[in-house]
């Protein structure tokens, strides 16, 4: 049951991420998927340390978890746009 919660939760994280990000237009679901749970293993690498929460994928769902996993999906979208394009946006 939480490994559907992580995929749900991962895939609106992915998908408002790309909306800031202006990627959305380029992505699909599966897409959207990918980056909001990869983009919660980032965030909880490198800003769990610093601004506390863990991510999604360790299985909170709290307000903290959720704003560490979105903040990680913007920065690997930042970092894909910066390789794809030369620019963050």
């Amino acid at each position: 049951m939480t490994w559907i919660l992580i995929i749900i939760i991962g895939g609106i994280l992915g998908w408002l991420a790309s909306i800031v990000m202006r990627t959305d237009a380029q992505q699909g679901i599966l897409l959207n998927i990918v980056v909001g749970i990869v983009g919660a293993i980032l965030g909880g690498l490198l800003l769990s340390p610093l601004i506390g929460g863990a991510p999604i994928t360790s299985g909170n769902f709290d307000i903290m978890s959720l704003l560490v996993s979105f903040l990680g999906a913007i920065i690997l979208l930042a970092i894909v746009n910066l390789f794809r394009r030369g620019r963050v946006r």
